[in-house]
């Protein structure tokens, strides 16, 4: 089925091939090439699913939230090649990324959660598309829910366009692509900055990917490259109903802090008041037709905007 969100736009759909590199030998990527970052929290469900297809590549860092599970036994155990950063503090999704990519010395970096499914087919055909676009900052799969159903996971910014049309059928320029997975060009990622790491856990990658395309660095989907994305299911633990209000209360606070910095504090605040209002304002059906998952989330997004002081 045709995929909602690609870029309608003059020259949009494909991406021109690159002129030949001069005469000498060109250069093929390999899998010495990437280092394959994930980042944990509670996550020993994952580690057992990726297992198999990280342990095909030679640089690999795990840096774990400070889980209060077993993950980090499980990464020694399943993932001996992997060099495990084991944080004493939960730093957020974009700070534990910086932390490994500063210590990257290949040449790209695969950012990927761990509730992807990775195969290595999918990582290598991301290594053939950075190897015919090399100036490319940053290219990413064709996110999957499950072997069947696409994700829409790249688009335009949408502070500037609204993107309409049907899926890219190849290499495609873009915006903006899920930090689910997303291949960084180190080089140039560098040149533009990392995760800005104010963003404890979402919108982190709206930022990146605003900031690449203000930019002007290329973004590429690689449709031909399929990930299947099992989204929210990376963190468990004991506590399920804490976890989505922990995730509607960084969600809000993410929200207006992303609004703040690219488009003001007076755009800001009055998306703020706009958010809280409708979030009261469901509180009474979610009381009266009681989800204990949807509500927490809810409780959680109106005590982040309750807690923003602007």
């Amino acid at each position: 089925m045709p995929l909602r969100g690609l870029p309608d736009r003059p020259g949009a759909n494909a991406v021109s091939e690159p002129a030949p590199a001069g005469d000498g030998p060109l250069v093929r990527l390999g899998r010495d090439d990437v280092c394959i970052i994930v980042v944990t929290f509670n996550s020993r469900h994952c580690i057992d699913r990726i297992a198999p297809v990280l342990a095909e590549f030679r640089h690999v860092i795990v840096v774990d939230n400070a889980s209060e599970d077993d993950t980090r036994e499980c990464v020694r155990a399943a993932l001996p090649n992997a060099e495990l950063i084991a944080s004493p503090v939960n730093l957020g999704f974009g700070a534990a990324n910086n932390l490994a990519l500063n210590r990257t010395r290949t040449r790209y970096a695969l950012l990927m959660n761990p509730d992807c499914l990775p195969t290595a087919a999918c990582i290598d055909t991301l290594l053939e598309a950075a190897d015919r676009f090399p100036e490319a900052a940053m290219l990413a799969p064709q996110l999957q829910r499950d072997a069947d159903a696409l994700e829409i996971s790249y688009r335009w910014p949408s502070s500037l366009w609204r993107s309409r049309g049907p899926g890219a059928d190849g290499p495609c320029c873009v915006g903006f692509v899920s930090g689910a997975a997303m291949l960084l060009n180190h080089r140039i990622m560098q040149e533009v900055g990392f995760f800005d790491e104010d963003f404890f856990l979402y919108y982190e990658d709206e930022d990146l990917c605003l900031r690449t395309f203000r930019a002007h660095k290329a973004i590429i989907v690689v449709p031909s490259a399929r990930l299947i994305h099992l989204s929210r299911s990376s963190s468990r633990g004991g506590a399920p109903l804490r976890v989505e209000y922990l995730r509607g209360f960084h969600h809000a606070q993410s929200k207006i802090l992303f609004a703040t910095k690219h488009h003001g504090p007076r755009q800001a605040r009055a998306l703020r008041t706009r958010t809280l209002a409708l979030a009261w304002l469901s509180l009474i059906p979610r009381l009266m037709l009681p989800s204990p998952r949807h509500l927490s989330r809810l409780l959680g997004r109106i005590a982040g905007l309750h807690r923003i002081h602007s």
